[in-house]
């Protein structure tokens, strides 16, 4: 396995291995930001034809956290809804002069290298025939990226979502560790989509067997007119939304792929140069995905969901944001920390419910500040099999001492304060612990790679980001405010745990704090459209 900096490695581990960060080293990335050269984070199809979507922010929305009791139908008003729930803008924010974009699915460095597409067919309003699309969020509309020669190409009970990366636009911050915060986003991305779907009564359900090489053909990624060369995008995955309950969500792409249809319009540039990061390029060819054969349904406790007074989805949804700075001071109700903590559980159903891979992540957890709960750290277990391998992989001198939590299986492993081990081992981030409570995200890692290959990397930071997305949601809907955390000292983290120095059975993959956020009144907030596209009832 390569560690020299100076030779690429050779698998996917290699490249895990090269991107940690560590206290005295970090993972290679730009010398300095070239502004210049920042990429747009909107993809846009010129010459295509665009379909304005309704925007619905005044119309109620189901109860947080769903689904709605009866399914909408689809049509321009549920789809408008959907994907500016899912991945449009949620506000503006201007400081000084400078304006950017806030979006209801979050993105490392706000960069958001995430881009969704659709397959309908023929909708009133939005197209005669069967057609691809992709959504742009800047203007809240579809683009006709393809046109089908028949009004219908899709099974009834539903349509596909496709999600895709375009891996340059955090190479350009990140460096060599892009890879790994495009993975993330995409695992945001899912959740913001599950949730945009019980908003309607719809589920949203990601598909294991599709290759990444039908992904990209039914999306026309591997065309010349797809996108520049030094910006290339690359397929993360597919999802069904169940419009229809009483029909088994799934979906072949290949008839879609082999019907006759055609494309129109050319991508944008979306940046006038580029530096090159071949390791980048490289860790997207180890994880490429072959089709694979239908997973046997996992059998998963169901945690009920607590009901949240007089909050519906379209209010959390767009009243999350990214904490930049919490108060160290404010303590967490203990029924809300159980709250957020079940919503990350596996038989969750409004987002977890989303993945279709066996659950691999642990959640280790610093607590701060929580009512009735201990300073110290534990464990939230996600999969008793799994958590039983990692205890055994552990220092012997923690404790495991069940933490009684509305009968949740937390166990602590040492109590105390734990607010400098949080904020050293998240690069010294000081928001790691402030918060009520932070956490490390631990993977199965081995055994993860050992079922599935080298795509295990990609649906470990899916399965990361997507918890990351119930975190945000549910402590909006608390009263409290979320932080992704993609900086953190991996093999620190592991020693912290007693994990062997040279093993991977079990790697971080993702951090995140929770807690009550201090707003930054210098900065004004605008808002996400013009009042001109908003539909009233």
């Amino acid at each position: 396995m390569n560690s020299n900096r100076d030779t690429l490695p050779d698998d996917i581990r290699g490249y895990h291995r090269r991107t940690k960060h560590a206290p005295n080293r970090y993972a290679l990335g730009p010398a300095f930001l070239d502004w210049t050269s920042q990429p747009s984070p909107y993809r846009r199809f010129e010459g295509s034809r665009q379909v304005a979507l309704p925007l619905l922010d005044e119309v109620d929305t189901a109860p947080f956290p769903g689904p709605a009791l009866e399914p909408a139908a689809v049509d321009r008003r549920s789809l408008g809804l959907f994907l500016e729930l899912a991945l449009g803008i949620s506000a503006w924010k201007n400081y000084e002069g400078s304006t950017w974009a806030l979006r209801n699915n979050p993105s490392s460095g706000n960069l958001h290298p995430t881009e969704g597409y659709v397959v309908l067919d023929a909708v009133e309003g939005v197209g005669a025939a069967a057609a691809l699309y992709h959504y742009a969020p800047l203007d809240h509309a579809l683009e006709e990226r393809a046109v089908y020669e028949a009004r219908s190409v899709l099974p009834p009970g539903g349509f596909p979502l496709a999600l895709s990366s375009i891996p340059w636009r955090e190479a350009w911050k990140y460096g060599e560790r892009a890879f790994r915060y495009c993975q993330l986003d995409a695992g945001h991305a899912i959740g913001a989509v599950a949730q945009a779907a019980a908003a309607l009564g719809w589920r949203a359900h990601a598909l294991p067997e599709p290759s990444d090489d039908e992904i990209a053909e039914l999306l026309g990624l591997t065309r010349e007119d797809a996108a520049h060369r030094r910006e290339a995008e690359h397929p993360d995955l597919l999802l069904w939304i169940a419009t229809d309950a009483a029909r088994p969500a799934a979906f072949d792409p290949r008839p879609a792929i082999d019907a006759r249809r055609g494309f129109r319009g050319t991508a944008n540039r979306l940046s006038e140069d580029h530096d090159g990061w071949p390791l980048v390029d490289l860790a997207v060819r180890f994880c490429r995905k072959p089709r694979t054969e239908p997973r046997r349904a996992t059998p998963r406790i169901a945690w009920p969901a607590p009901a949240i007074d007089d909050l519906s989805i379209g209010d959390v949804v767009r009243g999350r944001r990214s904490a930049q700075r919490m108060d160290g001071e404010t303590a967490m109700p203990r029924e809300a920390f159980g709250a957020l903590l079940a919503a990350t559980l596996p038989g969750e159903q409004a987002l977890l419910s989303a993945l279709p891979w066996p659950p691999a992540l642990t959640l280790v957890l610093f607590v701060h500040r929580v009512e009735g709960i201990e300073p110290g750290l534990y464990v939230l277990q996600r999969d008793a099999d799994v958590v039983k391998r990692l205890r055994e992989a552990c220092s012997p001198t923690l404790d495991w001492a069940p933490a009684e939590l509305d009968g949740l299986p937390l166990f602590r492993l040492q109590g105390g304060a734990v607010e400098r081990d949080a904020t050293r081992l998240a690069c010294l981030q000081v928001i790691s612990g402030k918060g009520c409570f932070s956490l490390a995200m631990i993977a199965d890692f081995d055994r993860a790679l050992e079922d599935d290959g080298a795509f295990a990397y990609r649906r470990l930071h899916w399965e990361a980001g997507l918890i990351g997305q119930a975190l945000y949601l549910w402590a909006t809907a608390c009263g409290f405010a979320g932080t992704g955390i993609g900086c953190f000292f991996d093999d620190e983290v592991h020693a912290l745990l007693g994990l062997p120095a040279e093993g991977t059975s079990f790697q971080d993959v993702y951090h995140f704090t929770v807690g009550a956020p201090i707003e930054d009144t210098r900065i004004l907030t605008l808002p996400p459209y013009p009042d001109e596209r908003r539909e009233r009832r």
